[in-house]
């Protein structure tokens, strides 16, 4: 795997360690002063990942569109999401990081346009991009770390 990407997955995985034991309607919840919840956020990282990489260099996402759309930048959870889903959530968040190593491998981002991110940070290839990507999932394993404290209680 390519360290990079090992980089990304690794604390994803640690992540699902982090919500084990939260039911369902814990991880739904968006409690006062949070604009979000917890499984919004995990989903948040598969579709960032996909905008980042994929949409940057004019292809296609690897996920549905649906789930792209409702879990991109600027959104907020819009219905309870269920234990299948949030299977579907977890399996996402390793199987797109292994389809975004085959497709690196294929060199199918040679078209990636170059971009400036909303924290300023400026992405002018893959690799760049790539290597962006943890300190986004970092971004909001905070905000799941948060969220947890506070649904805990």
């Amino acid at each position: 795997m390519i360290k990079a990407i090992e980089i990304i997955e690794r604390p994803r995985l640690a992540l699902f360690k982090l919500i084990e034991g939260l039911t369902i309607e814990q991880l739904n919840k968006v409690p006062e002063g949070f604009n979000n919840n917890i499984v919004w956020n995990i989903a948040h990282m598969v579709a960032a990942q996909q905008g980042v990489c994929y949409l940057r260099a004019g292809l296609k996402t690897v996920i549905d569109e649906e789930f792209y759309y409702a879990f991109k930048p600027d959104t907020k959870p819009e219905k309870f999401i269920d234990e299948q889903q949030l299977d579907v959530i977890k399996d996402l968040a390793v199987t797109t990081l292994q389809q975004l190593e085959a497709d690196y491998n294929n060199n199918l981002f040679a078209n990636y346009v170059p971009w400036t991110t909303r924290y300023g940070v400026q992405l002018n290839t893959i690799d760049e991009a790539i290597r962006f990507l943890p300190f986004h999932d970092g971004l909001h394993t905070g905000y799941v770390m948060a969220l947890k404290r506070v649904v805990s209680r």
